[in-house]
């Protein structure tokens, strides 16, 4: 018999001192407590007409059927943006925000009877991937000073923004190049034909945190585009969005990318969050 899910609209304050965050929680119809996931989108947003994006829908309830407590976190739709690819003032808010909009949702899920306040992980895709590497950093600009409570217990980003040592340093963060570390294990998940967030300067910041100890695993996968992982959408053209080069983003479905990440990212979040 299939587990069932409980869906429900939430709503906490971010710790950005002004927004108020809108969300989805799933979870199983139990009052156990029980592992959490907080969801970060990308740069399109997460839902269209109260409906969240197919992506997002399929991998909140995936984990949600799985027993995680989910909570997909809309900061576009809350501060009232829609898309923030582009080089607009949303984009730099966001990604200045975003990484205490992520910290707000590990407060929230602790507060929760039915969560167990030091097993959270969080995921994040595209933007929602840098707002991870934003925030689980040692410099992280989202971490309340004095944070004492459990942290993030693990974290995924796929294909993340922000992903290099030039967008990881100076003037971007308060660090210099080459320092920036975790103790929250990571995996990212990359594809070797993105030509959004490109992997080649992604592979090599994390290969530089990795010498530094920090305890991060790297997947590449040949042949995938931006959201590789997404169930059926074929590769196509992304006019709306350039990057500052002038490149017009390719995304979509690369099956055997898909096939692979989704139970490794369910190994991952098992071994750090369950086992």
């Amino acid at each position: 018999m299939q587990q069932q899910i409980a869906q429900e609209r939430v709503t906490f304050p971010s710790l950005d001192g002004n927004a108020t965050l809108q969300g989805f929680l799933l979870r199983p119809r139990t009052e156990a407590a029980r592992a959490a996931l907080v969801l970060l989108h990308g740069c399109s947003g997460l839902q269209n007409d109260g409906r969240m994006f197919g992506h997002y829908r399929v991998w909140s309830r995936m984990f949600a059927l799985r027993g995680y407590v989910t909570l997909v976190v809309d900061s576009a739709g809350s501060r009232g943006f829609g898309e923030s690819c582009t080089d607009r003032p949303e984009r730099r808010t966001m990604l200045r925000d975003r990484p205490k909009d992520a910290y707000a949702a590990l407060a929230y899920l602790q507060t929760l009877p039915f969560v167990r306040a030091d097993r959270v992980g969080v995921i994040g895709w595209s933007q929602g991937g840098a707002t991870v590497l934003l925030a689980i950093g040692a410099r992280s600009r989202g971490r309340p000073e004095g944070f004492n409570a459990p942290d993030f217990r693990a974290a995924v980003a796929f294909y993340p923004g922000a992903c290099s040592e030039r967008l990881q340093s100076r003037p971007f963060v308060d660090a210099e190049p080459n320092t920036w570390t975790t103790s929250i294990p990571l995996l990212v998940l990359q594809g070797e034909a993105d030509n959004w967030t490109p992997a080649a300067p992604c592979e090599a910041f994390i290969a530089g945190a990795k010498q530094r100890g920090t305890p991060v695993e790297f997947k590449l996968y040949p042949n995938a585009h931006h959201v590789f992982d997404a169930p059926n959408r074929p590769v196509r053209e992304l006019r709306a969005y350039r990057t500052r080069n002038g490149v017009i983003p390719l995304a979509g479905t690369e099956p055997m990318a898909r096939a692979d990440a989704i139970p490794r990212v369910i190994a991952f979040f098992e071994r750090h969050l369950t086992e």
